[in-house]
């Protein structure tokens, strides 16, 4: 109930206790009560009002925490099985790997035909893994032929060369790779240290 429509219920009664011909002080004591009534169901309004909201705000609360609980679960579960998709992709390969090795040996026939038929096998299991790497944004860096570049690459050893120019890379032991825009491996090198005659 408002303050001024309360305001308006007490003159109203005041108006009807002054007619009874009750003294002053009796209509004092009449409107104290009349006030200490409406404090009590102020304050019983605001109790029940606190009480409302505080079960609101706990009920909130509780609502974020297992929100908070549930994106942690789907974070580890995310992290865990990161790598699933590309496994997935390079079990193709393996049994391209399996096949490979079969085929490398069979009873019967010519050493160099085994050969023949392994190389083969293993050639198309590369081509395989590399387009699989190729989808997941992994790609080799060029380096025969380029300027050595140490943030991309790790020279081992050093030789003369009549054809590569100084400081370029004449050979490499490990192809680098990147993924997407970061250098996941760095190319292990042979970096030429310039013709012999000079």
């Amino acid at each position: 109930m408002s303050k001024k429509k309360r305001n308006v219920e007490l003159h109203e009664e005041n108006a009807t206790i002054t007619e009874d011909g009750l003294s002053s002080e009796e209509l004092e004591q009449h409107l104290q009560e009349q006030e200490e009534k409406s404090l009590e169901e102020q304050l019983e309004e605001a109790l029940a009002e606190s009480a409302d909201l505080r079960d609101k705000v706990l009920r909130i609360a509780a609502e974020s925490e297992n929100f908070k609980k549930r994106m942690e679960r789907e974070r580890t579960i995310m992290l865990k099985y990161a790598g699933e998709s590309i496994f997935r992709e390079l079990l193709p390969v393996v049994d391209n790997l399996e096949r490979a090795v079969d085929q490398g040996v069979v009873n019967g026939v010519e050493a160099p035909k085994n050969l023949e038929s392994l190389l083969e096998g293993v050639q198309l299991t590369l081509k395989s893994l590399e387009r699989i790497l190729d989808k997941f944004e992994v790609r080799p860096i060029t380096s025969v032929g380029e300027p050595f570049d140490p943030n991309r690459q790790e020279a081992l050893s050093m030789e003369t060369s009549d054809t590569v120019p100084l400081n370029h890379v004449v050979g490499e032991f490990e192809k680098g790779y990147h993924y997407k825009d970061r250098l996941l491996r760095a190319a292990r090198v042979i970096v030429s240290s310039g013709s012999q005659e000079k």
